[in-house]
């Protein structure tokens, strides 16, 4: 069960229909463009500040339908700690993104749209994986022991992966993408399908998208069982989530041209996806204050970032 009233549910759902029509009307207009570092950077600011003001509205609005402000400061809480969470684990995924952009020579122009469509199949994926998450959780409480072990495990995982360039050519999905569908040689503007010899036939970008779509789903499984760790209120669940996914695409843009300063990153989502598996492992054992939750996460995240700055690789000094 939800603690936000049902007004505030059809609220969220029409917030974010009305932010993908206009992102979707904006990208028409502009066309194939390079998304520059300012751009990215006021995208970046506006996307977070609507997630805060969404905060603000879930908080007033939990305490005007139940007059619990406990109640409404625990909830704004959740929601805060979900949305970094996810908003972290989004970076390690945005990384992937760029390999799989710098492997396929997509232009800077047409990543745009790849990132939007792969913005819109990670909302349809996510809600569906939570409300199922949900409902499996009020049935059957045990599933929250193998979530946390399942993110104890990845966390390791991760950690003993970190640093290791990713195999794409290797990548399964690709592989069953390319023995079924008959690809373009070349891009051909920012069309997903062309015409070769009278045949319709897949571009590359649309292996891209493929691609983007299979790891959204990879990360997906890790992000959305280490939110219901710091709540199983569903709307809290799936509106940080959604918030998180809305703002990737600015964050792309803003994070890609820095991609080498946050080489340490991995470590500290791996310590993240562990420490938040272990608490959930031990739900029923220990009880974990969100906000101490939430200070934890940070302190991880900021520690790895001072670290990644401090012990990032220098660039060669260029010859006159």
């Amino acid at each position: 069960m939800s603690s936000a009233p049902l007004w505030l549910w059809f609220f969220f759902v029409a917030s974010v229909l009305g932010a993908l029509f206009v992102d979707f009307v904006l990208l028409r207009r502009q066309g194939a463009h390079e998304v520059s570092l300012p751009e990215a950077l006021r995208w970046s600011a506006i996307w977070v500040a609507l997630s805060l003001a969404f905060n603000v509205l879930l908080w007033w609005a939990v305490r005007d339908s139940t007059g619990d402000t406990t109640l409404a400061n625990t909830r704004a809480l959740e929601f805060l700690t979900g949305y970094l969470i996810e908003k972290s684990l989004a970076v390690d995924n945005i990384f992937v993104f760029l390999m799989i952009f710098t492997y396929f020579s997509v232009p800077p122009a047409y990543q745009k749209r790849v990132l939007m469509w792969g913005i819109v199949g990670a909302i349809v994926l996510r809600t569906v994986m939570i409300l199922v998450g949900s409902w499996l959780i009020a049935q059957f409480h045990w599933v929250l022991y193998v979530f946390g072990a399942f993110l104890l495990l990845t966390g390791i995982k991760m950690w003993w992966a970190a640093g290791q360039e990713p195999d794409l050519e290797s990548n399964p999905a690709l592989k069953l993408l390319r023995r079924v569908l008959p690809v373009s040689p070349q891009f051909d503007g920012e069309r997903f399908f062309t015409r070769l010899n009278g045949k319709r036939i897949a571009t590359p970008l649309f292996l891209v998208v493929a691609l983007v779509g299979v790891t959204d789903v990879i990360f997906a499984v890790d992000s959305i069982p280490a939110i219901f760790a710091v709540t199983t209120d569903p709307f809290i669940v799936l509106s940080s989530n959604v918030f998180a996914i809305l703002g990737l695409r600015a964050m792309y843009f803003l994070l890609a041209a820095m991609a080498t300063k946050f080489h340490l990153l991995s470590y500290g989502l791996a310590v993240v996806l562990a420490f938040i598996g272990s608490k959930m492992m031990l739900i029923d054992v220990v009880k974990i204050p969100v906000l101490v939750s939430l200070a934890v996460v940070v302190l991880i995240l900021a520690v790895t970032m001072v670290l990644s700055v401090r012990t990032a690789p220098r660039l060669p000094a260029s010859r006159s």
